[in-house]
């Protein structure tokens, strides 16, 4: 059996199309949709959503190219730059139409690496949708690759990998699927134990039935996302909404204010760093609970 959310519901939610979701849905109360990074399903919230779901209805689903949600082919331009059916913009409208199709007009949001930045995107265009914003551990597209120099930019080599034309990034993680995407989990990791074998297994799986679609997301993160962030950081738009990140102190490694870079977007900041690795939700899940809970009294 694959690993689920205990006392949590499952569906399918077309939100684009022919294009659907796949869900899992617990609680009542107040809506919090909760957004898994890379290399990884909705079960990295397994924890955290079952303390939410005491208080909220909360909704977690696998993002469009993930675990059991549709994976479209990317519609890829001649020079290889990627379209938009993997930019952040895209993503995160199939957000908004879920939380609708599941009868939510007004919900908060948090995400986790690939799932923040789609958090942030949904923010940026859907501010009167988007109540409270919750990131973790990365930052918005635009500065990721404004802080990335020289030798300490090898830490993101997966970025540049994925960020090449079609083909070749596609056919060198296929050939080593389990060995890249668990290089990941072994080396974000600080506690081994938060990432038990069958989740292990479950994520490997995923992300072995994913790759080009995990590749089209992160290569649009290197052209069309850059380009939407541009244009709002050249208009003004900032995240009105209460905004609480989380971070390793990559700030501290990488030679940059992470809080500072945040402040540009979010007015309404509360910026801390933590001591557990990248996969927070599922090494300190009290500590994000807590400040999702605290964000939401904001």
């Amino acid at each position: 059996m694959h690993p689920t959310i205990p006392g949590f519901t499952y569906r399918r939610v077309p939100v684009d199309g022919d294009i659907a979701l796949n869900v899992a849905v617990g609680g009542s109360g107040s809506p919090v949709v909760l957004l898994h990074g890379f290399p990884q399903t909705h079960l990295m919230w397994r924890h955290v959503a079952v303390e939410l779901a005491a208080r909220h209805t909360v909704i977690c689903p696998d993002l469009r190219g993930y675990g059991a949600s549709d994976k479209p082919a990317e519609d890829a331009g001649a020079d290889g730059a990627a379209g938009l059916t993997y930019a952040k913009r895209t993503m995160a409208a199939d957000v908004v139409a879920l939380a609708r199709a599941l009868g939510h007009e007004r919900f908060a949001l948090a995400g986790h690496d690939r799932g923040a930045l789609v958090a942030i995107r949904a923010a940026l265009d859907h501010p009167e949708v988007i109540t409270h914003l919750a990131s973790l551990d990365v930052l918005p597209t635009l500065d990721t690759w404004d802080v990335m120099h020289g030798t300490s930019a090898a830490v993101g080599f997966h970025l540049y990998l994925m960020a090449q034309p079609p083909g070749l990034p596609e056919r060198m993680i296929a050939a080593s699927a389990d060995a890249f995407f668990g290089h990941f989990l072994d080396i974000w990791t600080r506690d081994p134990r938060a990432i038990p074998a069958d989740i292990r297994a479950a994520y490997l799986a995923a992300s072995r039935a994913s790759v080009p679609s995990v590749v089209a997301d992160y290569r649009a993160s290197a052209g069309i996302d850059v380009v939407h962030d541009q244009a709002d950081r050249d208009a003004g738009n900032l995240l009105r909404m209460p905004v609480t990140v989380l971070q390793q102190d990559w700030g501290t490694a990488l030679g940059f204010d992470a809080a500072a870079r945040w402040r540009a977007w979010a007015p309404d900041l509360r910026h801390s760093t933590v001591s557990c690795g990248h996969f927070m939700a599922e090494e300190a899940p009290r500590d994000v609970v807590g400040a999702v809970l605290d964000l939401l009294t904001r």
